[in-house]
Parts: C-alpha cells; sequence; structure tokens
C-alpha cells in the first residue's frame, strides 16, 4: 500500500499526502509494503469482511494533527459503506493508532476490542513490521466482532 492510502479490498485511494516517518520502518517511505504484502493485507481483509459481515479498511500514512478527526474523515470516505465499517489507521511517524467505526459496527466491535487491536498493532509496528501490524490488527477486531449469524434457520 502506498503510503496515504485506504486499502478497501482491491482498490486503493489517495486520500492525504505521506510525510517521511522520523521514527518507524526502515526502507522506502513512498512504498513501505510490497506487492505481496499488499495483496496478503487484501486477503485478509476479504477473510473478515466475509466473516464478519463488516467493511473492513486499513490506513497507513500521516493523521496530521488531529487522528482521530482525520480518521473518523477517512471512515467517512467509505461512504454508504461507513455504518457498517472498521478502519484501522497507523501513523508509523507520529506513532499514532487510530480504531474508528461506524454507528452498527461499533455494537460488535466494544471498546475493549479495539483498544485489543491497538496493543496488537502497536506490538508488530514497534519492530517496524507495519504490514503485521495491519494485519494483525484487522484479524484481532474480526475476532472481536465474531461471525455473522446464519440467518437462513430464521
Amino acid at each position: 500500500m502506498a503510503p496515504g492510502e485506504v486499502m478497501k479490498r482491491a482498490d486503493a485511494g489517495v486520500v492525504s499526502p505521506w510525510h517521511p516517518p522520523t521514527v518507524g520502518p526502515v526502507g522506502d517511505a513512498e512504498r513501505p509494503l510490497d506487492s505481496k504484502q499488499l495483496e496478503t493485507l487484501d486477503e485478509v481483509i476479504s477473510s473478515a469482511e466475509r466473516v464478519t459481515g463488516l467493511r473492513f479498511a486499513a490506513f497507513l500514512g500521516d493523521l496530521g494533527s488531529d487522528s482521530r478527526a482525520t480518521a473518523l474523515t477517512l471512515l467517512a470516505g467509505l461512504g454508504t459503506d461507513a455504518a457498517n465499517a472498521v478502519l484501522v489507521a497507523i501513523s508509523p511517524g507520529q506513532r499514532i493508532v487510530e480504531v474508528v467505526t461506524g454507528t452498527i459496527a461499533a455494537l460488535r466491535i466494544t471498546d475493549r476490542a479495539a483498544r485489543l487491536a491497538v496493543l496488537n498493532v502497536i506490538s508488530s509496528a514497534t519492530n517496524g513490521d507495519l504490514m503485521g501490524a495491519l494485519t494483525n490488527g484487522i484479524r484481532t477486531l474480526a475476532d472481536q466482532a465474531g461471525t455473522l449469524p446464519d440467518r437462513s434457520s430464521w
């Protein structure tokens, strides 16, 4: 994923400029994840969506001076999917992680679940593993949300 992009399954759209991190991963700040990692992240997001019925998105880049407001703006950028969405946003240069949920997704992702996901993200990001940070955060949130109930028997 190029910095400043929100991962929305197979497509990504630029949402903010990237400022190279002063701390964080070593390597090309313009493209911290390679093609193979992007494919893996896409698979993790698709799997989480299939199992939970929620929409998952990931953001990697600068979140600005008001990181929470930026994360909420990114979530709103998902349009009609925003209410059912969960966003994991990481700003390595700022050492900030934000997990935001839409109104419907918040019914299944508790504050405790979001804090657990943040701890897992920090654990991976501390060693410069942004790929692990994103995937661990999304998998943790999907596990905490649980599976979508089978409605065929209702």
